[in-house]
């Protein structure tokens, strides 16, 4: 049974490692709660000009990391917590500022899934192909944790991060907008390689072990399937992503990345 997550209740996130750190401090400062920074690298001029925009700076030695903080982590000396909510945009905010579109641009929206590692690797190939956003739920799916941020190697600043009450709701209003709604399902009928682009698309992930939602899969246009081997039953909801998103960018390869 899927567990419903608010994300207003999850504990503090903190991301681990010297590029995610300085990578946060350098794109997005504003959702940067504190650093805590291991002795030894406090004297690095590039750290010790980042660090000057945040209020909270704490030093640790050694692997004597602050309580709440994950002892096992591979930190390298570099830890800070973020304020996530900071770093999603709300669906109404987005959809007033989209303004206009054409077939060059793309969403992509997450049904539900529930594994950080996908949810990081879709959010980097999203941003690596020009997507205008990647649209997550409130409820049941993954929340922005730094295992997320850490995957999506650092791109989670760089892309809107939309967060959904409805996600149908949402794929209607997206709709209004002349998007057309593809749901990637290994069932579809209609081949990836086959589709022409010719509108602003908006892609649907769904749940890893159960797929797209039924009420969801009814709001989609079309249903696109990856030809493939039938030595392998399926790819996972990341790599599904990535194969659609690449031969949608063959098609746009002049679509600005925001």
């Amino acid at each position: 049974m899927l567990m419903r997550m608010n994300w207003k209740e999850r504990e503090p996130v903190f991301i681990y490692g010297r590029h995610a750190v300085l990578e946060a401090l350098e794109k997005r400062a504003d959702i940067v709660v504190a650093v805590f920074l291991r002795e030894d690298v406090t004297n690095d001029p590039e750290v010790r000009q980042l660090i000057k925009q945040v209020e909270r700076v704490e030093t640790f030695k050694g692997n004597n990391v602050p309580r709440g903080v994950d002892s096992r982590a591979t930190h390298q000396g570099f830890i800070a917590e973020i304020d996530t909510d900071k770093l999603l945009v709300p669906f109404k905010t987005f959809r007033a500022e989209l303004g206009e579109v054409d077939a060059s641009a793309s969403v992509v929206v997450l049904g539900v899934v529930q594994d950080p590692h996908n949810v990081g690797a879709i959010v980097r190939s999203a941003a690596a192909f020009g997507c205008r956003a990647v649209l997550l739920p409130e409820y049941r799916g993954c929340p922005v944790t730094g295992t997320v941020i850490k995957t999506s190697a650092g791109t989670a600043f760089n892309i809107p991060l939309v967060s959904v009450g409805n996600i149908n709701t949402a794929l209607r209003d997206l709709k209004d907008c002349g998007f057309w709604v593809y749901g990637l399902d290994g069932g579809g009928d209609i081949s990836l390689y086959e589709e022409q682009f010719t509108k602003p698309s908006v892609f649907v992930v769904g749940n890893e072990a159960t797929g797209i939602r039924a009420k969801t899969h009814e709001a989609c246009d079309t249903i696109l399937s990856i030809p493939m081997s039938d030595r392998a039953e399926s790819l996972n909801a990341s790599v599904s992503a990535a194969v659609v998103l690449t031969h949608w960018n063959a098609q746009h390869v002049q679509s600005p990345t925001l």
